[in-house]
């Protein structure tokens, strides 16, 4: 895709997208959880919808549950996940959103752990597991559920191309 075709297919995207925010954690409360609260914040001051905030242990089905519900609320177009990515036994995220896209977007972990290597944390950026698709036509976004790694995942990759995102959805809703 040329980069007109880029710019193009950008001010055909719609003007903004209604998102559900989900924290997986095993241990924070929606009073503490200050990363599912910044991710809201960021979506909402880039004219974003919140319409939706779930927090819920990191329990494969659980997850795959709560997505396959948002999925089936046609008033939410993307699934942003914080939480759950990392390595341990208990971080289970990344598996049970992986199992369940139909489309992945590889470039969104990739990109990601690049970012967290040059702008960040450095080596430990490998340990992360960041992964973005598409389920039942809603965009899926799953990151890591510290603070620094919700700012660096929105600001520098969902917020610019999240629009972009759901406009290649639609465009294949519409065939």
């Amino acid at each position: 895709m040329s980069i007109m075709g880029v710019h193009e297919h950008k001010q055909d995207a719609p003007p903004t997208v209604n998102c559900a925010v989900v924290t997986i954690s095993d241990t924070r409360t929606k009073e503490n959880d200050k990363s599912g609260k910044l991710l809201q914040d960021l979506l909402q001051s880039a004219d974003y919808h919140v319409v939706d905030y779930k927090l819920l242990e990191d329990e494969y089905d659980n997850i795959q549950s709560i997505i396959e519900q948002l999925t089936e609320d046609k008033n939410v177009e993307a699934i942003l996940l914080n939480g759950g990515t990392g390595i341990s036994k208990r971080d289970t995220t990344y598996e049970a959103v992986k199992d369940l896209l139909d489309k992945e977007m590889p470039g969104f972990g990739e990109l990601f752990r690049y970012l967290s290597y040059t702008e960040d944390i450095g080596s430990a950026s490998i340990l992360s597991r960041a992964i973005a698709g598409v389920y039942q036509d809603t965009a899926i976004f799953s990151m890591p559920g510290s603070s620094g790694a919700v700012r660096l995942a929105v600001n520098r990759l969902i917020l610019p191309e999240l629009r972009h995102v759901m406009r290649e959805i639609y465009k294949e809703k519409e065939k």
